[in-house]
């Protein structure tokens, strides 16, 4: 079949400030294995320019798919992007058929069904054998019931088929790498640069993470296979920077020790940049000379918040002496450290963000960013949300970029302004313009000045859109009356097997609205 894969166009920060653009490696992933199966696939990746509608719709019809994927990493915010793509495209082509997949369809499905017409098929959970075994389906006509992992409409009928198992081996699935033309991605201020994953899913259980339950259990991959990927893909493409897309790819350490070893063996000189646990770096200290010696330049970590309170209710499971002790290590072995803190929270006042700057200002992290503490609907964290104002109605805002909840002692301007204030002392501080300006290292110097020009750039668009552009309602419904019942019951529905029956829900009359 004629197959092609669609990157939709985000509205985010991220996507939109930045000149550097890195591939979807979700999509990538699902590729693969498709065109391995004898399928004529492509991707188009709307994210440059970024393409106008127009312009997606018309190479769409130029490509003349027999079935259309539409996926994106950031799959709530990006979804009503997503929806308009496939409702115009439809409205061309009727006999195109579309299939939608991502974490916000994983859960959401029962509402996409319903209230978009446009959508035939939606992936749920891991992708890869999904999609090949529904394309298989649809090209032999056999029945979409015994294709496990996804949602689909049978007449009046929105229909959930068995859950998939996760996958237990990620090597058994090849990235479609031929998919992607290497020249045009590029981070770390402009170096070639590709997404990787040497693991999927969390062993810790944060109660606000959005991923956790759609990847389940953590799982890797082998790690001289994956060291030797990365090697390859820098001899044959040139790329330079891998930007891991993990949540937590140190959590074994045998494992994560074993890849840095093999990559090391394959002497190739690359740049590793991703997120983990402050805990982690912490646990290894005696071998983080093979961080370094691997291409580790930056990690990033999610502190979350500063308050040990708070770190106990969201069950972050971490403690702010080791995330002072991981920064320190960090500069101490030659890399760069990110401080990831969450705001927003219900009962956040003036002295609690004065405390929060006063202990960035003690672990005194290279980098920091800011994001606003965003409930997604199938999270614990949801559930206990579900009674707070919601401000921002318009779900292309939820990117954690925007404030969304109301909190109760603070207007949203004044959560703003701290926001915007300990963002500008943490990164403008003398301490921290000093560092920038007397890096030994050529290549860490090079990072923490392009790392300042796009922190520059997006301080300043946010400012602008919380002026002029993003509407704020003043009193606005619950969380539970704007998204719905909470989906906490389903967070790891892929995993358990007393789930994994056909369900059937009657809508009556298909609605687009």
């Amino acid at each position: 079949m004629k197959i092609l894969i669609l990157n939709p166009p985000h509205p985010a920060i991220g996507s939109r400030i930045p000149d550097d653009h890195l591939p979807p490696l979700g999509l990538v992933s699902i590729g693969g294995p498709l065109i391995d199966d004898g399928h004529t696939v492509s991707l188009l990746d709307a994210e440059f320019g970024p393409m106008p509608l127009p312009a997606i719709l018309a190479e769409i019809a130029a490509r003349a798919p027999d079935l259309l994927l539409i996926g994106h990493s950031g799959s709530t915010s990006a979804h009503p992007v997503a929806m308009e793509i496939a409702r115009r495209a439809k409205a061309e082509r009727p006999g195109l058929r579309i299939i939608y997949g991502g974490v916000f369809p994983t859960y959401h499905w029962r509402d996409v069904l319903a209230a978009s017409p446009e959508v035939d098929y939606i992936v749920r959970g891991e992708g890869e054998e999904t999609c090949r075994q529904l394309v298989r389906a649809l090209e032999e006509g056999a029945p979409l019931a015994g294709v496990k992992g996804i949602a689909f409409r049978e007449g009046d009928e929105i229909i959930a088929a068995p859950a998939r198992d996760m996958i237990a081996d990620l090597d058994a699935y090849r990235n479609g790498w031929e998919l992607i033309d290497f020249a045009r991605y590029s981070y770390w201020g402009g170096k070639r640069a590709v997404v990787v994953q040497f693991s999927r899913g969390c062993p810790h259980p944060c109660n606000y993470c959005g991923q956790r339950g759609f990847w389940t259990q953590w799982r890797h991959r082998n790690p001289e296979a994956f060291a030797a990927e990365i090697a390859r893909l820098h001899r044959e493409h040139q790329v330079e920077v891998f930007n891991f897309a993990d949540e937590n790819p140190t959590s074994s350490k045998k494992m994560w020790k074993r890849f840095l070893e093999a990559l090391i063996a394959e002497d190739v000189e690359v740049t590793l940049v991703g997120s983990t646990r402050a805990d982690d770096i912490v646990r290894d200290r005696a071998h983080l000379h093979l961080y370094k010696q691997a291409g580790v330049e930056r990690f990033l970590f999610g502190m979350e918040s500063t308050d040990e309170a708070i770190l106990a209710k969201i069950r972050k499971g971490g403690s702010t002496s080791s995330d002072r002790e991981a920064i320190r290590l960090m500069r101490q072995h030659g890399m760069l450290s990110m401080a990831t803190w969450v705001v927003g929270f219900e009962e956040e006042r003036d002295r609690d963000y004065w405390r929060q700057l006063c202990q960035l200002l003690l672990y005194d992290p290279d980098q920091i960013q800011s994001v606003y503490v965003t409930p997604h609907r199938w999270t614990p964290f949801f559930t206990l949300a579900s009674t707070r104002e919601v401000i921002q109605t318009d779900p292309s805002k939820w990117d954690y970029k925007h404030q969304v909840l109301s909190t109760r002692h603070l207007p949203p301007w004044r959560v703003f302004l701290w926001v915007k204030g300990i963002e500008l002392v943490m990164q403008a501080r003398p301490k921290s313009l000093w560092r920038l300006l007397t890096l030994k290292d050529p290549k860490l110097r090079r990072a923490q000045r392009w790392y300042y020009q796009m922190g520059r750039r997006v301080w300043f668009h946010e400012v602008a859109g919380f002026l002029w552009r993003d509407a704020r309602l003043k009193t606005g419904p619950s969380l539970a009356e704007f998204w719905g019942a909470s989906l906490e019951a389903e967070e790891e529905a892929l995993a358990r097997s007393p789930r994994q029956g056909r369900t059937a829900l009657n809508t009556g009359p298909r609605r687009s609205d």
